[in-house]
């Protein structure tokens, strides 16, 4: 698609480059100036181009913001994903620490006396 946008931005710039020249040599080359109706269609023509030109860039632009789009989203989606592996390693390891633990323990943070002989 890019290499057709710019095929007919060439195209545009060298329709209109010869059109300037043309009209520019007009008088030298046939003696007078050139009649309304062939400079009119001379400019529609040039429109026409110019218009699949600009609909040629639009829709290269479109597609390309449509895959960034795509490209956002499925990176969204993996951050959730792992985000959620994630925490259900952390919380497995919490459960695991809770089980290992002693539910009769003091919770006072003082060591129980030891008599020594």
């Amino acid at each position: 698609m890019k290499k057709v946008n710019n095929i007919f931005q060439l195209l545009t710039a060298l329709f209109f480059g010869v059109g300037l020249v043309y009209f520019l040599t007009y008088d030298r080359m046939w003696g007078g100036s050139p009649e309304a109706g062939e400079v009119v269609s001379w400019f529609l023509v040039g429109l026409v181009l110019y218009l699949i030109t600009w609909g040629a860039g639009w829709a290269f632009s479109s597609s390309l913001e449509s895959k960034i789009k795509k490209t956002d989203q499925e990176k969204k989606e993996l951050k959730a994903m792992v985000f959620d592996l994630e925490r259900g390693v952390k919380m497995g390891q919490m459960d695991k620490k809770m089980e290992e633990q002693p539910d009769d323990k003091d919770s006072s943070s003082i060591k129980p006396r030891e008599n020594f002989k």
